[in-house]
């Protein structure tokens, strides 16, 4: 006795249905894209120079920025001349390392002032940002 359900079976199917198939890669598509993290650096857009010498840190240090405009911002905050000097006295104390992001634009007497400021506070630590090419 044949069953008719069997006989199916025997010869096989004509087309094998993938939509369900598709479905699920699109739910694993959305999935991942809803699950994977993306890092954005926020804060202040410097566009820094480059040079063929430089290297990459891998310490935590303090960061200055100057902008195109010569304000500066310490940690993505700004900060006058006199709260930087009072704010590098203390950080001299816990002898952390500075680096200094300026932009190509940013007045080079600014960053040197800067730089002297660090020297003056007694920062032993004192690196500027670029690019490597």
């Amino acid at each position: 006795m044949k069953f008719k359900g069997r006989m199916e079976l025997e010869h096989g199917l004509k087309q094998i249905d993938i939509a369900p198939l598709i479905d699920m890669v699109f739910q694993l598509l959305i999935f991942f894209m809803l699950t994977s993290s993306f890092v954005m650096q926020p804060g202040i857009k410097v566009n820094l120079p480059k040079a063929v010498t430089s290297e990459i840190l891998k310490y935590e240090n303090l960061e200055l920025m100057v902008s195109g405009e010569n304000v500066v911002y310490l940690n993505n905050k700004v900060v006058t001349l006199a709260e930087l000097k009072n704010l590098l006295k203390q950080a001299s104390k816990k002898s952390s390392s500075i680096i200094i992001k300026a932009d190509r634009h940013a007045s080079l007497g600014r960053v040197v002032e800067i730089w002297d400021m660090c020297r003056d506070s007694g920062v032993t630590q004192v690196n500027i940002a670029t690019n490597q090419e």
